[in-house]
């Protein structure tokens, strides 16, 4: 409805409350789904969120196309999208906090070689001691391919290393480092998804749905990599989410970040599915721009990624 001033406030809502519902048996179900193998009620959640997605964006495009939405509610739009951004920038600052803390922390003094809270390396007495009495013959080793339980307990550990790790394989098998191809294909899609932003400043919608077609289609084929990496890490390489800590984080943090290309590659395809329809303007297009922002997010992360998980594994 529209006030005497003009501004558009929306009419009253159930969606919030149902989306709440929806995020949360989401995250139940996908404990239950890693505790127990069960996904029943992730995908009741997922469908949840789907339907309230599906109503929520509709009401909000249609408003845009009948002129409802004014200058400041869609700075009000910019803002939330700028947050909401934010907050998965300390999402991921957390697991890759949480990779460090192993890495650089935890990994080193379980190994006897650590100085903890020290600024030299030279191993503390209770360094030592935790490694000779709690983990004794486990080496400080980074990906970790034998876990501490594994060095202490041997046939009998609960925590068995991966067979192989996805670090860099060797300048002979650059071209088969599946890593790689993921990253020439998001970078890429990174570049298209910008020259289809410019053609859509400059009115060329020919070019902006052909570059944001290509960007959706790269997108998708990043997540058929990614599919196809995982499966050769559970079947050929023994890492799994079980396979010690060096598994556990590795399938948190691409795991997390596949799910965030997932969400981005939907918005982007949304995006195109609108332009086909005619929607966005040189100067109203915040629907795509919001995709955009996202997807370039999305990028910088994977590069982190690529970086600390991969390169320098």
């Amino acid at each position: 409805m529209a006030t005497e001033s003009g501004y558009y406030v929306p009419e009253s809502s159930k969606l919030p409350l149902i989306a709440a519902t929806g995020m949360g048996l989401m995250a139940y179900g996908a404990a239950s789904w890693v505790v127990s193998g069960s996904n029943t009620v992730f995908l009741i959640g997922a469908v949840v969120m789907f339907c309230v997605m599906y109503k929520w964006w509709s009401t909000v495009i249609d408003e845009n196309m009948q002129g409802l939405a004014n200058d400041q509610l869609k700075h009000s739009y910019v803002l939330g999208m700028l947050w909401f951004i934010f907050s998965e920038v300390m999402f991921f600052a957390a697991f890759f906090g949480a990779l460090f803390y192993v890495r650089a922390i935890v990994n080193p003094w379980l190994g006897g070689d650590a100085a903890f809270g020290m600024f030299d390396n030279t191993p503390t007495d209770a360094a030592v001691a935790n490694n000779v009495h709690l983990w004794p013959g486990y080496e400080t080793q980074w990906p970790v391919m034998v876990t501490p339980d594994q060095a202490a307990n041997g046939d009998a550990a609960q925590f068995v290393g991966p067979d192989q790790s996805m670090s860099f394989p060797g300048w002979d098998r650059l071209l088969q480092w599946l890593p790689l191809w993921n990253t020439l294909v998001l970078l890429s899609s990174s570049f298209t998804v910008h020259v289809a932003h410019t053609a859509l400043k400059n009115n060329n919608r020919k070019k902006f749905l052909q570059w944001l077609g290509l960007t959706v289609a790269m997108g998708a084929f990043f997540l058929v990599l990614q599919v196809e990496e995982y499966v050769e890490a559970y079947q050929h390489m023994g890492l799994t989410l079980e396979s010690g800590i060096y598994g556990t984080t590795f399938f948190m943090l691409t795991g997390f970040h596949g799910a965030h290309v997932t969400l981005g590659t939907i918005m982007l395809l949304i995006a195109f599915l609108r332009g086909l329809k005619g929607h966005f303007k040189s100067d109203d297009q915040f629907g795509f721009e919001a995709a955009a922002w996202y997807w370039h997010f999305v990028d910088v992360v994977w590069v982190g990624l690529f970086i600390f998980v991969y390169v320098l594994a």
